[in-house]
């Protein structure tokens, strides 16, 4: 299991940094295929493993709100997001289903980062170095998340929402989210103690995601959002973390300008 692990990172890695190096319409033509494949896995873990008219619409809503997004209608992006959410939960009320109202909150937790992590991108410079940030900072969180939580283990972090999930495990990750903040500050020039402090408030807010997806496959009863990716499940148990860290850093950026340029 580890082996796939690091070998499904070593060629997912460099292939997403490498999109985001070309510029915002790739990273928009990532961010759809991205939110296509999540959308399948969420629609079949709500539904039963069935897709559907329902399954489809959760796909097309967040497709589709990426797409208004890539045109520079941000706001209207966020109206289409939401327009499709309601749509997918009226839909799956109409069928009869218990678990629309999870289809469709699943729809904009699919939607919203990627429409957020198109807006980070739409400077082709400091976007550019944004994204490989934000990256770079979620892959050493869930890194030393897994080292430590697997080396020193201990008390359980939330044993609700995940069987898992150590103390251990968060503090390594915020350990490793302080680094980058100190590497970020030497190298594009914000001041170290604040770009720590922000690195390990995101590092707390993946962990969080990484709950949140947790209990939601508990509360399915299935072990992972798919198997299509060896050693990691599925698409969205790999970026569970980085949908909560999109948002956050976009509302940090909203409020305060972007992080790599106070």
């Amino acid at each position: 299991m580890l082996i796939y692990r690091i070998l499904s990172s070593l060629v997912l890695a460099p292939l997403a940094l490498g999109v985001v190096w070309l510029g915002p319409p790739w990273v928009a033509g990532m961010a759809a295929l991205g939110a296509a494949v999540m959308g399948w896995e969420w629609a079949r873990l709500c539904r039963a493993r069935r897709f559907g008219v329902v399954g489809a619409l959760v796909v097309l809503s967040a497709v589709a709100a990426i797409g208004v997004a890539a045109t520079g209608a941000y706001l209207l992006s966020l109206g289409v997001a939401m327009t499709g959410a309601l749509a997918v939960w009226a839909l799956g009320r109409l069928g009869g289903e218990r678990e629309a109202p999870w289809t469709a909150i699943g729809t904009l937790w699919i939607a919203l980062p990627c429409v957020a992590l198109v807006w980070l991108s739409r400077d082709p410079d400091i976007g550019r170095v944004t994204i490989i940030w934000i990256f770079v900072l979620v892959w050493v969180v869930d890194t030393c998340a897994y080292a430590a939580g697997r080396g020193i283990g201990g008390p359980l972090l939330a044993p609700r929402l995940s069987p898992k999930k150590t103390w251990a495990g968060l503090l390594g990750g915020m350990a490793g989210a302080a680094v980058i903040g100190y590497a970020a500050s030497r190298l594009v020039g914000p001041p170290a103690a604040a770009m720590a402090m922000l690195c390990v408030g995101l590092a707390i807010v993946e962990q969080m995601g990484d709950l949140a997806e947790s209990f939601a496959k508990r509360h399915f009863g299935v072990k992972d959002a798919s198997d299509l990716i060896p050693g990691h499940g599925g698409l969205l148990d790999r970026l569970d973390g980085m949908l909560v860290v999109l948002p956050a850093v976009a509302i940090v950026e909203l409020l305060e300008g972007n992080p790599l340029q106070w």
